[in-house]
């Protein structure tokens, strides 16, 4: 499995958070499958100094970046038009146990 690291920002109209949160039962959903399939390793949403949710950095793990990238075309906060811009890095996450 390939580890990689999310991070998307949320667009910046003024109907971004509505979207966001008319989306985020949908996304938690899927996030939840995805960690009882043990490819959602850590993550959340990110804030503004005023603690608003403008994006999410998560960390998962897959196949290769095919599955990634098969993953996100069924992303609610992609098909709702919540992330904007999405930077995808592939990573080696630290293992105490190993």
């Amino acid at each position: 499995m390939t580890q990689y690291a999310v991070v998307a920002h949320d667009y910046t109209d003024d109907d971004a958070l509505d979207r966001r949160l008319a989306n985020r039962e949908a996304h938690l959903a899927g996030i939840r499958e995805l960690a009882r399939q043990g490819k959602f390793l850590s993550g959340g949403a990110f804030l503004d100094e005023n603690g608003k949710m403008i994006g999410s950095n998560a960390h998962f793990q897959f196949e290769d970046r095919a599955a990634l990238d098969a993953w996100l075309e069924t992303e609610p906060y992609l098909t709702g038009r919540v992330w904007e811009h999405i930077e995808i890095r592939e990573v080696k996450l630290f293992d105490p146990d190993a």
